[in-house]
């Protein structure tokens, strides 16, 4: 049970930290404002993206959430992640940062396994 634990918050905590560095630039970086524009976005999806990510992040570090919501986070952030990786194929960037999205969907994926482990034990 503690080596589940332990596993659950480091892939939890990694996901966490990355989305919430992610919203941070999304934020203050100005390059991420440009790239927005230079695919088409509006500036309003960056600045909503950004804020979801901060919430997500929150809801999967914060003990006591509903499951239901926890969920909710885990389906947005695969959504994030597979979206994200689409778009650096789309725009012909290097592969090395096209996998990346991939290498945290794994992360959030073993993250999600772990939970549903730690439920099970608490529910039985």
């Amino acid at each position: 049970m503690k080596k589940d634990n332990v596993i659950y918050w480091v892939t939890t905590a990694i996901v966490a930290l990355m989305m919430l560095f992610s919203a941070y630039n999304y934020f203050a970086d100005p390059n991420m404002k440009a790239g927005f524009e230079a695919m088409g976005f509006p500036d309003f999806f960056r600045i909503e993206l950004g804020t979801a990510k901060i919430i997500g992040a929150l809801v999967l570090l914060i003990p006591g959430i509903p499951q239901l919501l926890k969920t909710g986070a885990y389906v947005g952030f695969v959504i994030v992640f597979v979206s994200a990786f689409i778009t650096h194929l789309a725009l012909g960037d290097a592969f090395s940062a096209a996998v990346m999205p991939l290498v945290f969907l794994a992360i959030l994926l073993v993250s999600f396994r772990f939970q549903q482990k730690r439920l099970a034990t608490v529910n039985e």
